[in-house]
């Protein structure tokens, strides 16, 4: 059984953008590296959807990471509060069965 063979992000990059400058097209790219022209199309399509990311401005993804760290700051005060109720209940727990309840 033949393994999958595994391309690396740059070198995915570097194909695409040699046939979108023009250095090469589609069909030599994939001649010289045995690749069906199905995959290519696949690789190139990602990275024109994904090309707008490159240009992101810093304030989108600092508000991105206020918002990654609000989140965080959340999970964290539900946590304790969770850890603080399990306490209760066993506190409780413990003294109803001392009573005999």
């Amino acid at each position: 059984m033949s393994r999958r063979r595994a391309f690396t992000p740059e070198f995915k990059a570097r194909a695409v953008i040699e046939e979108l400058t023009g250095v090469k097209d589609k069909a030599e790219i994939c001649r010289e590296h045995g690749l069906k022209p199905q995959v290519f199309a696949r690789w190139r399509a990602e990275l024109l959807a994904r090309a707008h990311e490159i240009f992101a401005t810093q304030a989108s993804r600092g508000d991105e990471q206020e918002q990654i760290a609000e989140l965080e700051r959340l999970v964290g005060r539900l946590t304790l509060e969770l850890e603080v109720v399990k306490k209760a209940s066993s506190i409780f727990n413990s003294l109803s069965t001392r009573n005999g309840r």
